[in-house]
Protein backbone atom coordinates (compact mmCIF):
# COMPACT_ATOMS: atom_id res chain seq x y z
CA UNK A 1 0.00 0.00 0.00
CA UNK A 2 1.77 3.75 -0.99
CA UNK A 3 1.69 6.39 1.21
CA UNK A 4 -0.24 9.09 1.15
CA UNK A 5 0.23 12.00 0.28
CA UNK A 6 -0.78 14.14 3.01
CA UNK A 7 1.88 16.88 3.45
CA UNK A 8 2.57 20.20 2.04
CA UNK A 9 6.34 21.43 1.65
CA UNK A 10 6.02 25.88 1.37
CA UNK A 11 7.67 28.66 1.71
CA UNK A 12 6.58 31.55 4.13
CA UNK A 13 6.86 34.90 2.24
CA UNK A 14 7.21 38.77 3.10
CA UNK A 15 6.86 40.64 0.16
CA UNK A 16 9.07 39.00 -2.25
CA UNK A 17 11.06 37.95 0.70
CA UNK A 18 11.36 34.06 1.89
CA UNK A 19 11.27 33.81 5.57
CA UNK A 20 10.60 30.74 6.59
CA UNK A 21 10.40 27.40 4.22
CA UNK A 22 8.68 24.45 6.04
CA UNK A 23 6.23 21.84 6.03
CA UNK A 24 2.84 20.57 7.61
CA UNK A 25 -0.44 19.02 6.66
CA UNK A 26 -2.83 21.86 7.06
CA UNK A 27 -1.39 25.41 5.14
CA UNK A 28 -4.09 27.22 6.40
CA UNK A 29 -3.45 26.86 9.98
CA UNK A 30 0.82 26.99 9.64
CA UNK A 31 -0.20 30.14 7.88
CA UNK A 32 -1.99 31.45 11.25
CA UNK A 33 0.71 30.99 13.27
CA UNK A 34 3.18 32.01 11.31
CA UNK A 35 1.15 35.57 11.02
CA UNK A 36 1.99 36.03 15.09
CA UNK A 37 6.03 36.31 14.23
CA UNK A 38 5.99 37.84 10.55
CA UNK A 39 2.38 39.73 10.56
CA UNK A 40 1.46 40.14 6.70
CA UNK A 41 3.41 37.42 5.60
CA UNK A 42 2.14 34.43 3.36
CA UNK A 43 2.11 31.13 2.33
CA UNK A 44 3.60 29.80 -0.82
CA UNK A 45 2.65 26.31 -1.08
CA UNK A 46 6.38 23.95 -3.00
CA UNK A 47 4.57 21.79 -5.30
CA UNK A 48 1.96 19.19 -5.04
CA UNK A 49 0.91 17.62 -1.43
CA UNK A 50 3.61 14.65 -0.81
CA UNK A 51 4.51 11.86 1.78
CA UNK A 52 5.34 12.65 4.83
CA UNK A 53 8.96 10.76 4.47
CA UNK A 54 9.26 12.70 1.03
CA UNK A 55 8.19 16.04 3.03
CA UNK A 56 10.90 15.86 5.99
CA UNK A 57 13.81 14.13 4.07
CA UNK A 58 13.14 17.47 1.66
CA UNK A 59 13.20 19.38 5.04
CA UNK A 60 16.73 17.59 6.25
CA UNK A 61 18.13 18.31 2.76
CA UNK A 62 18.07 21.71 3.02
CA UNK A 63 14.80 22.67 2.44
CA UNK A 64 14.11 24.37 5.51
CA UNK A 65 16.95 26.66 6.27
CA UNK A 66 16.70 29.58 8.76
CA UNK A 67 16.55 33.51 8.11
CA UNK A 68 17.58 36.68 9.48
CA UNK A 69 14.74 38.42 10.03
Amino acid sequence: MAEERDTFKYHLKDGKKVVHRGITNDLERRETQHQEEFPGSNIQQLGRRTTRDAALKWEREGGKRPYKK
